[in-house]
């Protein structure tokens, strides 16, 4: 039955639609359910001692400033940190480049309402970040897929879609929300070619560059793109839009992220957010300049790298010896994620619906590619569940895809 709300939303909310993976979350909230589903930090990571004290110093030293409305720009100290310590990885911006959002969600809404038109197109990884597509389908966005494989976008597959005329190309380059791939230095270099060729813009999304546990870290493609333009005298003006965010570095609960851009689109970035919230927690800002001040972030990272990579080694030690040969799955140098490719016939969707039977959960990876395909895929996050958790529930799925594997192959050889 239809209700006289019906008539009443504007066009663009028929584009929207439920994240699937929040949608999943509510399943696997029973206590018993071992859910490698959400894309989760471990708590056993986050600063509690270092937020009570920070709060308690921010209230008694700077309380009246931090219970105020702040500048739509964000806490100049804490966008000056960020150009700091952005500068460590050879990228000279200022605080007039950066600009603080409520999270990187709000930033990928901001970049779809300052850019989208209804039917423009816009080039993505496949699969790629499905909390991009969620904002971006309220726009109207029409999307072309790039093949990924093991090292990232197949960039030599690029140029084609580039002909057609996309607004823009989003990247996450650094142990991809879901595949856990990184793009290679080589690819990002041809990715700069090839953009800068066409003129088309780049969107770098990073929230996981620096949760590195394995290999040489690889510059970024903004930093790249800066090389490839010269000196900027310490403005960067290119080709790049770049996000990261304290989600992954401090706690997901400050809805507290970045971006860096050129001044001229900083500028537009701030009238679109003044229209949406006038500004970024003022309280968040000061607490997480509190915080990360004094060098506590780079050494408070080093913790995260150590208990991320013991529970990426548990799980890629237990899919090796539990899991059958004939599934594949990425090995993330870094990042929370790792991406299981089932056999071709093989439907992850209903094979969560088995998982769910036996307490535990993942990600089917259909939603992750805009123009279809991927039934036969599976993201799964390793940072949040403590080693033993990671240990029973992997072998629990891998028992299940043992008993689908060999399901699928009397089923074969029944038709054959």
């Amino acid at each position: 039955m239809q209700t006289p709300w019906e008539y009443r939303y504007a066009h663009r909310a028929s584009k929207m639609g439920s994240s699937v993976i929040r949608e999943l979350l509510k399943l696997t909230e029973q206590p018993d359910v071992i859910s490698f589903a959400g894309g989760l930090p471990a708590p056993a990571v986050f600063p509690i001692e270092k937020f009570r004290e920070a709060c308690n110093t921010v209230l008694e030293t700077q309380g009246p400033q931090a219970l105020q409305y702040g500048t739509t720009e964000g806490y100049k100290p804490l966008r000056e940190m960020i150009a700091r310590h952005t500068a460590r990885y050879g990228i000279e911006v200022s605080a007039d480049n950066i600009m603080l959002t409520s999270g990187s969600q709000q930033a990928l809404d901001f970049i779809g309402r300052l850019f989208i038109n209804r039917g423009d197109y816009v080039v993505v990884e496949s699969p790629t970040y499905l909390g991009a597509l969620q904002a971006w389908n309220a726009y109207g966005a029409q999307y072309i897929s790039v093949r990924s494989d093991e090292h990232g976008m197949v960039v030599d597959e690029l140029e084609a879609a580039l002909r057609i005329g996309p607004k823009f190309i989003y990247i996450l380059p650094n142990f991809q929300n879901p595949s856990g791939v990184t793009l290679t230095l080589e690819r990002r270099k041809k990715l700069i070619e090839l953009a800068d060729k066409y003129g088309v813009p780049l969107i770098e999304d990073d929230p996981y560059g620096q949760l590195r546990y394995d290999g040489e870290h690889i510059p970024s493609v903004v930093k790249l793109d800066s090389d490839f333009r010269g000196p900027n005298g310490g403005h960067y003006s290119g080709n790049v839009i770049y996000m990261s965010t304290f989600s992954k570095l401090l706690a997901p609960g400050l809805r507290l992220a970045w971006v860096i851009a050129p001044p001229e689109v900083i500028r537009r970035l701030v009238m679109t957010k003044q229209a949406a919230d006038l500004h970024t927690s003022t309280l968040s800002q000061f607490v997480a300049y509190e915080v990360a001040k004094g060098g506590f972030l780079n050494e408070h990272v080093k913790l995260i790298r150590a208990t991320y990579k013991e529970r990426r080694d548990v799980m890629l030690e237990v899919m090796d010896e539990v899991w059958p040969r004939e599934v594949h799955w990425t090995r993330p140098e870094g990042g929370m994620f790792l991406w299981g490719v089932l056999p071709e016939k093989m439907d992850a969707a209903e094979l969560l619906k088995k998982a769910l039977e036996r307490k535990v959960a993942f990600v089917p990876g259909a939603a992750f590619h805009p123009t279809g395909g991927g039934h036969n895929t599976m993201r799964i996050n390793f940072s949040y569940p403590d080693p033993d958790t990671i240990r029973e529930g992997m072998t629990r799925l891998g028992l299940l895809l043992k008993e689908e594997v060999v399901r699928e192959s009397k089923q074969k050889f029944m038709y054959d």
